[in-house]
């Protein structure tokens, strides 16, 4: 029978590479790793891993049950976390994984509002783009992701394997100076009459929708600048060094000083979610915050 604490250890080997480093990534010793992994070669009846040098290789068995980990582990969590609430533990563990933007904005609206109504519950967040934190979703290493994808975009990701939550439709607008020519223009701005200006990018993948819509609308926009940092971004459209496009939430996130804000034509979009693996939708926890998190995106919306 194969137990979950040694699939933990497993995973732990597969990642780091040796027994050593995985013993200090679960806080146990070298010689425990080694005999977790042997009473797990035995439970299996094959070799999981082949020695080589320094470091440890996974068998063709060896990936397969490291491929299979991350959803029996979800599995398990899922039933522990609902066997404590039925039991009335009353407490709960949320592992959460936000892009910038969101962590700024829905992610404290939610937060304060989950620890108001369910003191027991702790939530830990770390940050990371889509499609890095949906991969971290999968993987086992966080229990809600918020991701996003653009309506209409190539390649958009496929959450057909995930619980989806939608949280808010977001548009992006574009930034130019306060003494900019378009800086007083009410209602909405044709991307084309941005062509000759120059531009500030953001993070790789608004960089990526920036220019296929530019291209879309006849013209390849020459990039000055390129920031994954939402304020450095305004501060360059701020002191006249550019133009740019973001995301109404990325725009929301910050204080913006110096600049204005025009919508833009054609409307551009993406969709605002959380995500969960289907066994993890089950958990109390799991499911108060993705309720808090539905709330703080229809506040946000509602204030605009």
């Amino acid at each position: 029978m194969i137990e979950a604490r040694h699939l933990r250890v497993l995973r732990a080997v597969a990642s780091t590479g040796s027994f050593s480093a995985a013993g200090r990534e679960l806080g146990c010793t070298q010689p425990a790793v080694s005999q977790q992994m042997k009473a797990l070669e035995s439970s299996v009846g094959t070799p999981l891993l082949v020695r080589t040098g320094r470091e440890m290789r996974l068998t063709q068995a060896g990936e397969a049950l490291v491929r299979h980990a991350a959803g029996i582990i979800a599995g398990l969590t899922a039933a522990e976390e609902e066997v404590a609430a039925i039991a009335g533990l009353r407490a709960g563990r949320v592992r959460l994984v936000s892009f910038p933007s969101g962590s700024s904005t829905l992610v404290p609206t939610a937060l304060a509002a989950l620890r108001a109504a369910h003191p027991g519950t702790r939530v830990s967040l770390e940050e990371a783009e889509p499609p890095n934190s949906v991969e971290l979703l999968r993987e086992g290493d966080c229990d809600v992701a918020l991701a996003f994808r653009y309506e209409g975009a190539a390649g958009a990701e496929e959450w057909d394997d995930l619980v989806v939550r939608p949280l808010l439709t977001d548009r992006l607008v574009a930034l130019v100076p306060d003494g900019h020519r378009l800086a007083r223009t009410e209602g909405s701005v044709a991307i084309g009459e941005l062509a000759r200006e120059s531009w500030i990018a953001g993070c790789p993948r608004c960089r990526g929708q920036l220019v296929e819509v530019c291209e879309g609308a006849g013209f390849s926009p020459r990039i000055d600048f390129a920031t994954d940092d939402y304020p450095a971004v305004v501060g360059l459209v701020g002191a006249g060094l550019g133009v740019a496009v973001l995301p109404q939430l990325a725009v929301e996130s910050v204080r913006p000083r110096g600049v204005r804000t025009v919508a833009l034509e054609p409307a551009v979009r993406r969709e605002i979610v959380a995500l969960t693996l289907p066994d993890l939708a089950q958990v109390p926890a799991v499911v108060a915050t993705l309720d808090e998190l539905a709330r703080a995106g229809a506040r946000q919306s509602a204030a605009r």
